[in-house]
Parts: structure tokens; C-alpha cells; sequence
């Protein structure tokens, strides 16, 4: 079944007039390299990584004031937060401990079953991630008649595909012939499939609920590779470009947006950074001149509205934004079909295989 999708996400005017957010947000959350600086290439890094306490742990820059803005207090009991990581469970204190100290509290915090996978023999899915997550997603679907998603991954692992896969199982995109192909090609554990193809009878065309996917670039992988996945993949090389869209969409309050200004420029970005990353989402399209000069208005507003004066940083930026103007770009389209099969295998070729005890293993 493949029904013609609608752009949740894109502005009523071209100059970029916010939409009305929907009463309920659930904002779905990777750790490793999203949330956090995480290493785990080698052994030797999976190990440090293993040993480090709560306060060792640093989060990506304008990662959790992002997080905490779209978690503003005064619309608390409308948004829900849930992290979906394949950090083993035995990490669950540490990594709780490490949100708490960044004002984070999660309402679910779903962690991976590899001591539970290692001991069945379940190799494949120690490294494996489209069974797990994609089981995961559908398991803490929030089920309310009005909801918007928003999810967050990173270009380390399969997060871009396993998104899109759980979003057009909602928006009643792929039917249960298709998923079993995918989850075949992916080579999920029969478990696993049952369980998946289970949540699909249950919720296959429940609406077009996610609204966008953010994947971070911590790799730094080339943009076309997530062109097929069309608008609603938007790769982002720091959170600000987050923000940014977000704004754009209604989603984040002017004071949200400046606080995510605030934690980059103190994380070493300058005002000619940050204005290079508006410059790169109107080159691509995602991102519309009328919403930047927005920002700088409100930008300066909400700055006098707390009582302090509009700080350097902010002046700066607005001289380096005036000349964006005409970098203007037709933005992406929202695909239909998604050709799930064929980027998996081009994916697939690209990636190393890995060993574990000597197995060789496929992501």
C-alpha cells in the first residue's frame, strides 16, 4: 500500500510562517554520537567508554539545551522524551546519572539486551541494529489521536533507514509484504520479526506522525547519501541547524532557540560559524530566508525580554546573515517510495564487516 505523503513539516508561506504544533510531541533520541561524544570503534574505546563515570560523559554541543528547550516546563505534560540506544543495559545508572546531571529526565530509557544476546548466541544482533531499534520505536509508539515525532539519530549506524522505515510503517507506507522483505534482507532474527510484524498489524497507517528526522553528521558522510530518504531526513552538522528547523516548524520557542545560541557560542562557535550553517540549510532547501531574518528578530526580542542587553555575539550574527538572501534553494521532495531495499544494499557494500570472537557480523 503506498499513500501519497503530505509535508507535515513545511511552512504555510514560503517566507517560512510557523506552524501550530500539534498538541502532543514525542521526541525520540540515539545516545551514542547524538546525545553523546561517544567513541566505540575499537575495543580499547568500547572499554574507556565502558569505564567512564556519569561526569566523564560529555554531551554534543547544543545537544542537551536543545533537549531541555523542547522539554520547556510549561509544556512538560504534552511532550515526552524517549532514549533508544544500543548501549547495553548493564550501562543504565551511569547513562541515567549522566542525563540527570544535564537536566534530563527521559520518560522511557530503552537500552540493548547484548549480554542477553551474547549468551543465546545471537551474534548478529550484538552489532546488529535494524531488529532491535526498529522493535523499539514501535514498542514506545505514543498512541494519542494527535501527536508529532521527532527523531534524532546519527550517520554511525543504520539510523536514517531504520527512522524512515518505523515512519512509513505509520504513515501506512509500507505494508506487511514489503516489511517482511526488509526486515529478510536485514537478516532480523525470526523472534524479532514476529514480534516486529506483530506492532505492524496494530499500527501500519496510524498518520503521517513523524515530522522530521534529524541525523547528526559525527561522521561527516557525504549529504547525497541520504537523498533517497527525501525531506523528511534533514542531516545536520550541529544542533543549532537542529534549532533552526525546529523554529521553523513552530516547534521551539524563540527562548529555546536562543538558549541553543548561547551553549554553542560557548562551546567555541562563532557568529560567522553558526551563520555558515543557516547558509548550508538554504543552499539545500530546508531552511527559508524569511525564518533566518525571523530568528534574528526574535533573537534580539527574547534577549531584551529576559532583562540583558543584546550581547556581541548577537550583532555579529546578524551582519553575517544579510547576505543570505539569495542563496535561496528549491528544497527536497517528500518522497512516496522509498526504495528501502536498494539503499540497504548500496549501504550495506559500503560498510566494513566487523568481527566479534572472530564471527564475522553484518550490521
Amino acid at each position: 500500500m503506498t499513500t501519497e505523503p503530505t509535508d507535515p513539516s513545511e511552512p504555510t508561506s514560503p517566507e517560512g510562517q510557523a506552524l501550530q504544533p500539534r498538541r502532543f510531541m514525542h521526541l525520540r533520541w540515539d545516545l551514542d554520537k547524538t546525545y553523546l561524544r561517544t567513541e566505540f570503534d575499537t575495543v580499547k574505546d568500547l572499554i574507556r567508554t565502558f569505564r567512564q563515570k556519569a561526569e566523564d560523559k560529555v554531551a554534543v554541543a547544543g545537544a542537551s539545551a536543545l533537549l531541555r528547550a523542547l522539554l520547556d516546563p510549561r509544556e512538560r505534560s504534552h511532550r515526552r522524551v524517549t532514549f533508544i540506544s544500543g548501549s547495553p543495559r548493564q550501562m543504565r545508572k551511569v547513562l541515567t546519572a549522566k542525563l540527570a546531571l544535564d537536566g534530563v529526565e527521559p520518560d522511557m530509557f530503552i537500552l540493548k539486551p547484548n549480554l542477553e544476546n551474547l549468551l543465546r548466541g545471537r551474534f548478529r544482533a550484538i552489532r546488529g541494529q535494524v531488529g532491535y531499534k526498529l522493535k523499539a520505536l514501535l514498542l514506545s509508539h505514543m498512541a494519542a489521536e494527535h501527536v508529532d515525532e521527532y527523531l534524532f539519530g546519527d550517520d554511525a549506524e543504520q539510523d536514517a533507514f531504520i527512522y524512515s522505515v518505523y515512519a512509513d510503517i505509520l504513515a501506512g507506507r509500507i505494508d506487511a509484504v514489503a516489511l517482511a522483505a526488509i526486515l529478510s534482507t536485514c537478516k532480523v532474527y525470526r523472534g524479532d520479526v514476529d514480534e516486529i510484524m506483530a506492532y505492524h498489524r496494530q499500527l501500519f497507517g496510524s498518520g503521517e506522525v513523524v515530522r522530521r528526522i534529524f541525523i547528526h553528521l559525527e561522521r561527516r558522510s557525504p549529504l547525497d547519501r541520504f537523498a533517497g530518504y527525501g525531506a523528511r531526513v534533514v542531516a545536520i552538522y550541529n544542533y543549532f541547524q537542529g534549532a533552526a528547523v525546529l523554529f521553523e516548524a513552530g516547534a521551539l520557542e524563540p527562548r529555546g532557540l536562543l538558549a541553543v545560541t548561547a551553549a554553542m557560542e560557548s562551546d567555541g562557535y562563532t557568529p560567522e560559524r553558526l551563520a555558515n550553517s543557516l547558509q548550508d540549510l538554504m543552499r539545500r532547501g530546508v531552511l527559508h530566508f524569511g525564518t533566518i531574518e525571523r530568528m534574528s528578530r526574535e533573537l534580539a526580542a527574547a534577549e531584551s525580554t529576559m532583562g540583558r542587553p543584546v550581547p556581541r555575539f548577537l550583532h555579529a550574527f546578524e551582519d553575517a546573515i544579510g547576505s543570505l538572501e539569495n542563496l535561496q534553494r528549491p528544497g527536497p521532495r517528500w518522497e512516496s517510495e522509498i526504495n528501502y531495499l536498494g539503499i540497504y544494499h548500496e549501504a550495506r557494500f559500503r560498510r566494513q564487516q566487523h568481527r566479534f570472537l572472530g564471527i564475522r557480523l553484518l550490521d
